[in-house]
């Protein structure tokens, strides 16, 4: 993006508030003296500049100015849920209890990790493919539902 139109500027002051809130730099300049790194990361998140998404599928535009990923989300959700496993083994008196997080995004987007608790299930590896697809159904029907709300 050119600064003329004033974007890449707007980038950079984005790019700088988002490493902030993330805790990602320690110290803070005015945007206009910022410039930002390829790669950022904590054990919280991780921020890319200006880099390409590689992708199964050929798209053309697949370098976005900035992207932001929460790592802790999955690691929060594991945390949570062993929590309440413990404490199903404590109440049935059981010896173990497997925490297996199936997560799919509103928009179909699913993590890495989501293969392996699909097999861990006895569940065939591209079941996936149908859970997406439930999702995307689910968010489309509360879009609808929203878009046609009086």
């Amino acid at each position: 993006m050119s600064s003329s139109d004033g974007s890449s500027i707007n980038n950079n002051n984005n790019n700088n508030k988002l490493t902030e809130a993330a805790e990602l730099i320690d110290n803070k300049s005015p945007h206009y003296k910022y410039t930002p790194a390829n790669v950022l990361k904590n054990e919280n998140f991780k921020l890319y500049w200006n880099r390409s998404i590689l992708t199964d599928q050929t798209i053309y535009f697949n370098r976005p100015d900035i992207t932001f990923m929460n790592k802790k989300t999955i690691t929060d959700k594991q945390k949570r849920y062993q929590e309440v496993a413990n404490e199903i083994c404590a109440m049935w008196n059981q010896k173990a209890a497997q925490v297996n997080l199936i997560v799919v995004l509103s928009t179909g987007v699913i993590p890495k990790s989501l293969s392996q608790s699909l097999t861990s299930l006895n569940l065939h590896p591209t079941k996936y493919t149908q859970l997406q697809k439930s999702v995307i159904l689910g968010t489309c029907s509360i879009v609808r539902n929203f878009l046609n709300y009086k």
